[in-house]
């Protein structure tokens, strides 16, 4: 069974959302939320295989919310349904620690199918949101030229660099923004930039570059 979590706070699709997940014989609902606060303090501890986070909540956002859960669940994955289709969005999401997008409305048979994609190692995206992706990473330059066209400590600015050295050191997008008086959805917007100025798709990546190599980040 696939433990799933729901955060939403539109309550008519809450109730597809649970409907559908009550109807599949391979998925178990074991938490639904309305809000960033009570999801933030009550999902961790349901450890679900599967979160279903909406990102325009009430309170906390739904990036925001995926900053504080994600280090807390390194083995849950993370799939966002909204409405937004902007790039910021997306890419905050992503660098967040969501681990695929889709956009609604979802038919019921497509986010279960999604649930047991993104389950299986799959990331499942909208068409649309999946050409942005791509056509992101089409931009960028090859790894193996990218580090010698802009190494970190000449690309990144100074609060870029802060924000390295804490993402290396293991700090959550919760106690960057604390170190550094900003929110996390700033932290966010960060982390986006040095992955494409690093052109890594993860902070793992981003750690196994600092520190399983001679190279260190700048400080």
């Amino acid at each position: 069974m696939i433990r799933v979590a729901i955060i939403e706070d539109d309550a008519r699709l809450r109730r597809v959302l649970t409907e559908a997940l009550d109807n599949a014989k391979d998925c178990q609902r074991v938490g639904v939320f309305s809000d960033g606060a009570g999801a933030i303090a009550g999902v961790p501890p349901l450890t679900p295989d599967v979160i279903l986070m909406d990102i325009n909540l009430p309170d906390v956002s739904g990036v925001e919310c995926v900053a504080q859960i994600a280090p807390r669940l390194p083995d849950a994955e993370i799939l966002m349904l909204t409405v937004y289709q902007d790039p910021e969005t997306i890419f905050q999401a992503l660098a967040a620690g969501a681990h695929g997008y889709l956009v609604k409305p979802v038919r019921p048979e497509r986010l279960l199918a999604a649930i047991r994609e993104i389950r299986s190692g799959g990331v499942p995206m909208s068409p649309g949101i999946a050409r942005q992706v791509i056509e992101f990473f089409h931009r960028a330059p090859p790894p193996s030229r990218a580090a010698e066209a802009a190494p970190p400590e000449v690309a990144l600015g100074p609060r870029e660099r802060q924000v390295l050295e804490f993402l290396v050191n293991g700090l959550a997008y919760k106690e960057i923004a604390d170190e550094l008086g900003i929110s996390i959805s700033t932290v966010a917007t960060y982390v986006r930039r040095i992955y494409e100025k690093l052109h890594v798709r993860s902070r793992r990546e981003v750690i196994a570059r600092y520190r399983n190599s001679a190279e260190k980040p700048p400080s």
